[in-house]
């Protein structure tokens, strides 16, 4: 069996992604067979294994990062908001349930027993696992029946490693309420505290690190400085989206926030092209005239195109349409720009809405979710979108919707050996269900020049950057850094003597 170490937060957003991330890598690094896990997570952002199960993308980049291929026995639950108090729940990577809060954390204990067969099925085939918590050990009222933090830790018997936000400010209280504050057996359990995000003089701090130990009787382990590495985020509450909200580069892609926006990491490689920002836009306030406006996608279609048409933004999508402004739906947001949306099982909200009518597309819910890996081509397209037409990609299909359209089909892509028809277009508009589709360099470079040619910019210097490389150079900055942050002889140390 593999030895195990976790990575438990002081809060949510404290580092834990990225941290086990760092350390899949730096063992990777070193010669190790590993593999991440998180037992639960909660996000919109997923992805899809090559075998057609969906997993929190945290753990598909974490995979990455550890020279593995995400399985799905790497994240055996998943939640996914599907509003305020209820998610979709995705076990061994197909969906479960809708289950509101309370009735999901009063059966959880029912879905414990998949944890821990996934758990013990892949520490079976690797040397060394890290382990994710979610949230914070110090959710006293969530403690009964855990198994993503210290429960978690037991079933593994992986000694945790507690990293605190030192960005936020208060990271000493946090550190300190959070050993306090759980069970003397758990608090055992934390073998090195980790300070994160630190910016400034470290020799200012060395007093409090100092005092930190002894109030928690527990060693610092490292302050891993603030850093700025390209790496996939976890969730739409990035700091990478709230800090695109007001850029404007010589080429603006504008991608509108819906408030259940999934996977927008899609955008992410459009960010590299030379000259080119992508902003995130909520309120029709914050429109302005985009280069390309994209309609992301979302876990709720039919109630974020509600939200849309009642702050206004609605409106502004279809002025800015039929000015001959350039307009990309993906997944949920290609069937916003469609004409019905009917849910006749319950699937999402029920009942049936009109779309914006921007494509001439009809889709229906059906309780069956398409998840599957996908390859193919841009068709030949006629109109705006013209230059795409032939470009090739990888990506990948999460939706529960199946449309038909009266449109010529945007791509052709490959569901293992058969090849169908996706998407649609009309002009200056276009639809797919493709996410990923500009990970290909081939892609997002015929639409880096699309959009210079209407702008009349040209990128004669510009080369596209090949997506998988540019992540592998990500993982070893972020790996060098944290290597000389922790005291990482004291880590290895911490995982040969487990629990």
């Amino acid at each position: 069996m593999a030895k195990a170490i976790m990575v438990q937060g002081t809060a949510s957003n404290a580092g834990k992604s990225l941290i086990t991330a760092a350390l899949c890598r730096i063992f990777a690094q070193d010669g190790y067979k590993v593999a991440p896990f998180k037992s639960q997570n909660m996000a919109l952002n997923s992805f899809i294994t090559p075998d057609g199960f969906e997993i929190g993308r945290a753990q598909a980049v974490q995979a990455e990062a550890a020279k593995a291929i995400p399985d799905v026995r790497m994240n055996p639950v998943l939640l996914k908001p599907t509003s305020d108090k209820g998610s979709q729940v995705i076990v061994n990577g197909k969906p479960f349930k809708d289950m509101p809060a309370w009735d999901y954390y009063a059966q959880k204990r029912l879905l414990r027993p998949y944890v821990e067969e996934a758990y013990a099925s892949l520490a079976a085939d690797y040397d060394v696992i890290v382990i994710e918590g979610a949230g914070s050990p110090a959710e006293i009222n969530l403690a009964q029946d855990d198994f993503v933090n210290m429960g978690m830790a037991k079933i593994a018997k992986a000694p945790v490693l507690l990293v605190g936000d030192i960005d936020k400010g208060g990271v000493f209280a946090s550190l300190y309420g959070t050993c306090a504050i759980i069970e003397p057996d758990e608090r055992e359990i934390i073998k090195g505290l980790i300070i994160n995000k630190f910016r400034g003089d470290i020799e200012i701090l060395r007093p409090g690190l100092k005092m930190i130990e002894d109030l928690c009787s527990k060693p610092v382990l490292g302050v891993i400085p603030f850093g700025s590495f390209d790496i996939e985020d976890e969730d739409s509450v990035s700091a990478r989206v709230e800090f695109a909200a007001n850029r404007r580069g010589a080429i603006d892609i504008a991608v509108v926030r819906l408030p259940r926006i999934s996977n927008f990491t899609d955008f992410n490689p459009l960010e590299r092209i030379p000259g080119v920002t992508v902003r995130y836009v909520f309120e029709a306030k914050d429109f302005g005239n985009p280069d390309l406006l994209i309609i992301p996608g979302s876990k709720n279609t039919m109630a974020d195109l509600l939200v849309i048409r009642q702050n206004g933004l609605e409106a502004m999508i279809k002025r800015y349409a039929s000015n001959g402004g350039l307009l990309l739906g993906i997944c949920g947001g290609y069937q916003m720009l469609g004409g019905k949306i009917s849910d006749p099982d319950g699937a999402e909200a029920g009942g049936e809405i009109r779309g914006m009518e921007l494509l001439p597309v009809d889709t229906v819910f059906r309780g069956e979710k398409t998840t599957v890996q996908v390859r193919g081509v841009f068709s030949k397209i006629s109109g705006a979108f013209a230059p795409l037409s032939g470009a090739s990609f990888e990506g990948y299909e999460i939706h529960m919707g199946e449309s038909v359209t009266a449109s010529e089909p945007l791509t052709y892509v490959r569901r293992g050996d058969t090849e169908i028809p996706d998407g649609a277009f009309a002009g200056n508009i276009a639809g797919t269900y493709v996410h990923g589709l500009f990970d290909s360099a081939e892609a997002a470079s015929a639409l880096a020049q699309l959009l210079a040619g209407r702008k009349g910019i040209t990128l004669d210097d510009y080369k596209a950057i090949d997506s998988g490389v540019y992540k592998e150079t990500q993982f070893d900055l972020l790996a060098a850094a944290v290597r000389e942050a922790l005291d990482m002889d004291a880590v290895y140390a911490i995982l040969e003597r487990g629990l």
